[in-house]
């Protein structure tokens, strides 16, 4: 037999099946919905209806699908708006999906049709069939009178139909089955063995209500009691109120809680409030859900510590003791701290400061707050706001909803016990919002001194004074922090370490550290300065001394296993042995920093966690003028490309480039690391330099590396974030760095290490930058004369070439 086939429009539907002879309406969303309406109509075609295997996708494909649908009349379209319209349509046939050949900008497919399966006159008048039919009418006559509004006309036509397989599309299409339930019906080719299906679904939903009516009852029954209960109560109190005789639990309670609020002498206003939430309590009947609102309310009130406070540290002295002990370096972030003790110290009335301690993963900037909390002798609390994205974990939710609570502001100082603790706001950074509000804004009030005197919780909705707190935040930059968010913090930059640093941080503090977790003695395990240095130079490629950390226990779990095993009893690693404790070496030297190459130069970039070398490679091929940027690069990035490419087509005459080079060659710019994002215009001068070696086939300089923004003209602009980068130059093997002359004031930041161990070179014009930069250019014919002449000399005198080479 010859099957027909369809190319037709195809509309997905989310929860919905449509039975063949069946009338059905439904509203329609998606754009790519209302398209394949809108092509039906305008062909005047039928429509293939078919059920999407998942209801939340949105743009389903053939196998988000299911294969059996039902091919559609559409008798009546009415747009309902700009983007909704509710449509009629009438199921015509049973229908396979072949093949999905349109998605966009509506579905579209090859469908074919499947022929309904006839039942002979002899099978409808059959003993078999007349029992399935009978059953059909009992179970759905039960589902009827169980389930609310089942029309009366649906039910007369259930009972009119002698049809096995329209009886069980029409009840399949008008009673409450999961879709998935009408889609294994609608793709049961059988008439019979459709109805048999349908039948086990009505005894399975004619089970399910009538579980759901019993617990109605249930349910009711138990409201009833509880009403009645509750009148009774509330008339036993009455009788009670005119007899004299009150209940003595619940008046002891609000006895109690009246005493308390008065005992902790709290400003008028307050007091009254909380006052009045107590007569509320004492109206409430007996086990109410109101009552137990105001209960958990006053309960949160009266663990604040409202009168406590904890008597401050104010010394500079001993503030310097904690932190020389907790930390070494950090000695410009230390001096801040201790003027900010000076002045508690001056003028104890000074209202609490807000620090923002800002720098890279690892360098101590939770510490730090530790330590001055310990050395003010306040309480502390710290509250992680990374990722917090909803504004009530700020101020809290109203008393009002199911199982509200205070914001962490309020949560932090019950938590602390005080009035005045020590606030540390961690990766303040972090912050996110979306439809729930912003938590960044929230803080605004927190983080005034002016205004969060003043403080409104929404679950306390009375005022708290903040103003006695010292609130100290951390951030690993400033640049996602909101304007008026910083404008209410004093930012303290904490720099990277240098190598010198986290030798002593490792000696004095880690290694230490590890060795007492790893139950080892000092004399166990023996390390010397040069292996430190090893470790910190080769292992570990950081700002902070997290990952130093993480090599030091991985060297003390080394020794634990040798020490059990029983072979020595004492162990002193060595730099040769290092890689038998911590594996192959991740950070091998730096390739481009000890040989003169072309086309290849050493950038300094700045990242949140410190500085690292960027490598800026170009080369020059012959082509059209094509210029190539390649390695995940920024927009700013790629523009400073540009101006360095426009610069060098301005000065070709002087730096001796042919004049069209610019439509002869094509250049490729490519930044290695192609993974890591990059951007900013401080590679400017690298590219620069390397795209001049790569035109004249000049090498660069061994041990050199450079940071500055170039312009069109040539002039080398200031950049920042100068302290990490050369910090990076030091650690991977530079001597020379080639620094913009605007930012030689920024040397005095520098530690004395890293300005004693390279030679910095202020530039004010590329032409500097060429002139530092690149190797003497070759002269093959001055080689030639000095090679010739150094043939013809007599020996025991200067050769010639040495001569010339010399002249």
């Amino acid at each position: 037999m010859e099957l027909t086939t369809w190319n037709l429009p195809v509309l997905a539907l989310r929860g919905l099946t449509v039975f063949p002879h069946m009338t059905l309406t439904f509203d329609v969303e998606r754009p790519i919905s209302i398209a394949a309406l809108e092509r039906a109509m305008e062909a005047d075609q039928d429509i293939f209806l078919v059920t999407q295997r998942e209801i939340g996708m949105n743009a389903p494909e053939e196998k988000d699908l299911y294969t059996i649908g039902t091919v559609s009349h559409i008798t009546q379209i009415l747009r309902l708006g700009q983007s909704s319209v509710r449509v009629m349509v009438e199921g015509r046939q049973r229908a396979h999906l072949r093949r999905l050949w349109q998605t966009e900008p509506f579905l579209q497919a090859n469908v074919e049709a499947i022929p309904e399966e006839p039942s002979s006159e002899a099978m409808r008048k059959s003993p078999r069939t007349e029992a399935l039919l009978r059953q059909t009418y009992a179970l759905f006559g039960e589902y009827a009178e169980q389930a609310s509004g089942v029309p009366e006309e649906v039910v007369a036509t259930v009972m009119d139909s002698r049809d096995p397989g329209f009886l069980a599309d029409y009840i399949a299409q008008n009673i409450a089955l999961r879709y998935t339930d009408k889609q294994e019906i609608l793709e049961e080719f059988s008439p019979f063995a459709r109805l048999r299906k349908l039948n086990g679904f009505l005894v399975r939903e004619n089970n399910v209500l009538g579980f759901e009516h019993e617990m109605e009852s249930k349910v009711r029954d138990q409201l009833v009691r509880t009403q009645r209960d509750q009148i009774l109560r509330t008339q036993i109190r009455v009788l009670q109120n005119e007899l004299g005789e009150t209940d003595d639990g619940d008046e002891d309670e609000i006895e109690s809680y009246r005493q308390e609020i008065l005992a902790l002498e709290l400003p008028e206003e307050t007091e009254q409030h909380l006052l009045k939430e107590v007569n509320k309590l004492a109206k409430q009947p007996f086990g109410s859900a109101e009552g137990a609102v105001i209960r958990n309310y006053l309960d949160v009130c009266l663990e604040m510590p409202w009168n406590t406070t904890t008597k401050e540290r104010v010394s500079v002295d001993a503030a310097r003791r904690v932190l020389e002990k907790d930390h070494f370096g950090l000695e410009k972030v230390k001096e801040r701290i201790l003027e900010t003790i000076a002045v508690r110290q001056m003028n104890p009335d000074v209202k609490g400061q807000i620090l923002c301690l800002v720098g890279p993963p690892g360098v101590g900037k939770t510490s730090i707050a530790i330590s001055v909390a310990k050395a003010l002798n306040r309480k502390l609390a710290r509250l992680s706001l990374g990722g917090v994205r909803d504004e009530a974990d700020i101020r809290g939710h109203r008393k009002t909803y199911i199982g509200s609570m205070p914001g962490r502001i309020i949560e932090a100082i019950s938590r602390s016990g005080s009035m005045n603790p020590l606030l540390l706001l961690d990766e303040i950074d972090k912050l996110g919002n979306d439809y729930r509000g912003d938590p960044a804004s929230a803080l605004l009030e927190v983080l005034d001194s002016e205004q969060n005197s003043t403080f409104r919780d929404h679950f306390l909705e009375i005022p708290v004074d903040l103003s006695k707190i010292m609130f100290i935040t951390t951030a690993n930059t400033t640049d996602t922090i909101p304007r008026p968010l910083l404008d209410r913090m004093e930012v303290i930059q904490l720099s990277s370490y240098t190598d010198e640093e986290k030798l002593q941080i490792a000696k004095r503090h880690l290694f230490p550290k590890q060795l007492a977790e790893h139950g080892l003695k000092k004399s166990a395990v023996r390390i010397s300065d040069d292996v430190y240095r090893a470790v910190i130079r080769d292992y570990t490629r950081e700002s902070g001394v997290r990952l130093l950390e993480r090599r030091l226990a991985a060297i003390c779990r080394k020794a634990d296993m040798r020490l059990l095993e029983g072979t020595v009893k004492r162990i002193t690693v060595t730099e040769e042995e290092l890689p038998k404790f911590l594996d192959c070496q991740p950070y091998p030297p730096d390739l481009h920093t000890d040989r003169e190459e072309i086309g290849v130069v050493n950038g300094l970039a700045w990242t949140e966690a410190g500085g690292e070398i960027l490598e800026v490679e170009v080369n020059v091929m012959d082509g059209s003028g094509k210029l190539e940027l390649t390695g995940n690069l920024g927009d700013v990035m790629k523009e400073s490309a540009q101006a360095a490419l426009s610069c060098l087509r301005s000065r070709a005459a002087v730096l001796g480039i042919p004049a069209d080079f610019y439509k002869t060659k094509d250049i490729h710019v490519h930044f290695p690391e192609g993974a890591v994002p990059k951007d900013g215009p401080s590679a400017g001068i690298a590219v620069t330099t390397a795209m001049l070696s790569a035109l004249t086939d000049r090498k660069i300089k061994a041990g050199i590396a450079m940071t500055g923004e170039v312009t069109l003209r040539g002039r080398v602009l200031p950049i920042g974030g100068l302290k990490e980068k050369t910090m990076a130059a030091l650690r991977s093997g530079i001597t020379t760095v080639l620094i913009p002359k605007d930012n030689v004031r920024d040397l005095e930041e520098i530690d004395q290490t890293v300005r004693a161990a390279l030679r910095f070179v202020p530039v004010e014009t590329v032409d500097q930058v060429f002139a530092a930069a690149l190797c003497p250019e070759r002269d093959p014919i001055r080689e030639e004369v000095a090679d010739h002449v150094a043939a013809f000399a007599p020996a025991g005198r200067e050769s010639g070439r040495d001569a010339a080479v010399r002249q």
